[in-house]
């Protein structure tokens, strides 16, 4: 009797902890090592990263590319691991500008910064970075711009076709100071404070091509063998490795800006002959996305692709980035005089959009977007086209752009792969 009521009282302790287990929603057999602590410390710690955070879609850890509405395009943000390929602009003004926003949020966030050029001085290009600004000042001139346009948005709102009204807005102004990314005023120089404070690695090809190598036909060119070695020992030396993580060493992000990729600068001939020989680019961006994949790093890389004239080198090259985003500008075309794209200096195509861990990419449904420098800010909007014309405008220019509206989309989708809320 008393093993009896012992089993008993067993039994009954055994059922209030199923019970109690089941009402907080843990089993019994939930396993507690030091190794699965372990595993939840390194985890934390990679989170816990200033300046990144996990992708909702993946848990893939994201940074930002300093520009918020382009974070929202890429499906929250630039993947750690991957490479950005900004497509220049005719002029190379506004693609310069992404690339110093993105250099700029790493010095916000205190990540170690590796810039290569052919072109400027890495020193000089960091004294160019703009300026960061505060939520309550970006709000403040979000607000100014409102107001500025508050009387003709009222004057034109009855003749806007209904199915505008619509759609999902892009994000414009920030929420809170602890929003992912940051917003830059393009009218003033980041603090020198600032820069002094940060970290930063720089590699300028003109000074670095005084050495001489042996190197084989066809193979990289003496530019990109170089730069590959740097940021070689700059992840390796610095505990960027993700193959050899240093336990004891704070994690931190290395952010590899690499300007004017594939033009002449760099001894390529990609843009001076029609058929110029591809290989020494494409397997630089082989090795260099090797070199990612295991390391706590991204890359953003601007190349001059509309001086390109063999298009099987750019798909080539659109097959060995991660994130493809073109840049169209205005200036000097058609486009800069029409009145239809008279509130826009240009237009953002998102080419492709990484899928990790799969052969194949996906393309946003985003097909209108547009951009525009304001008097501080850079933003990208989506492409509304006037609800009417004046009587100055002519047929023929009416014509002429019906065929490029053709091809914008029905505007209706949503960011970075969702799916299409209405279709007309």
């Amino acid at each position: 009797m008393a093993a009896v009521a012992t089993c008993g009282t067993g039994a009954g302790s055994t059922g209030s902890m199923v019970a109690a287990g089941s009402k907080n929603n843990v089993t019994s057999f939930q396993r507690r090592g030091p190794r699965a602590s372990g595993s939840d410390s390194s985890y934390s710690r990679l989170v816990s990263i200033a300046g990144t955070r996990p992708s909702v879609r993946n848990g893939q850890l994201l940074v930002s590319t300093g520009l918020p509405a382009l974070d929202q395009l890429l499906g929250g943000g630039l993947a750690v691991g991957t490479v950005l390929l900004i497509e220049e602009d005719k002029y190379n003004i506004y693609s310069s500008l992404l690339f110093k926003y993105f250099l700029a949020e790493g010095i916000i966030n205190g990540h170690t910064l590796l810039v290569a050029s052919a072109k400027e001085d890495p020193a000089d290009i960091l004294q160019e970075l703009p300026a960061p600004l505060l939520d309550d000042n970006v709000k403040k001139d979000f607000d100014e711009d409102a107001c500025n346009h508050k009387t003709a948005e009222s004057n034109i709102k009855m003749k806007i076709a209904w199915r505008y009204q619509l759609l999902p807005k892009m994000e414009a102004g920030p929420v809170s100071s602890s929003r992912f990314g940051h917003y830059y005023d393009v009218s003033k120089k980041m603090p020198q404070e600032l820069i002094e404070a940060s970290k930063w690695h720089g590699f300028f090809f003109p000074e670095k091509s005084s050495s001489t190598l042996n190197i084989e036909p066809c193979s990289l060119t003496h530019g990109y063998i170089k730069l590959l070695q740097f940021i070689q020992n700059i992840i390796y030396e610095e505990g960027f490795d993700g193959s050899n993580p240093q336990v004891k060493k704070q994690k931190n992000i290395l952010r590899i800006g690499i300007q004017n990729l594939g033009s002449p600068l760099w001894g390529d001939d990609l843009c001076c002959t029609e058929n110029g020989n591809s290989r020494s680019l494409t397997k630089f961006l082989y090795v260099l996305r090797g070199l990612l994949r295991t390391s706590l790093s991204a890359c953003m890389i601007t190349m001059p692709t509309h001086l390109i004239q063999n298009k099987a080198i750019i798909s080539r090259v659109t097959n060995l980035s991660d994130t493809v985003v073109g840049l169209e500008s205005f200036i000097g075309s058609e486009r800069e005089t029409n009145p239809l794209y008279k509130d826009y200096h240009g237009l953002i195509h998102i080419r492709q959009i990484p899928r990790l861990n799969n052969l194949i990419y996906d393309v946003s449904d985003v097909k209108d977007l547009a951009f525009k420098l304001k008097r501080k800010l850079f933003t990208i909007e989506r492409l509304h086209l006037p609800p009417d014309l004046s009587d100055t405008v002519s047929r023929s220019s009416k014509q002429d752009l019906a065929e490029p509206s053709k091809l914008l989309g029905p505007g209706c989708g949503v960011m970075a792969g969702g799916k299409k809320h209405l279709d007309f």
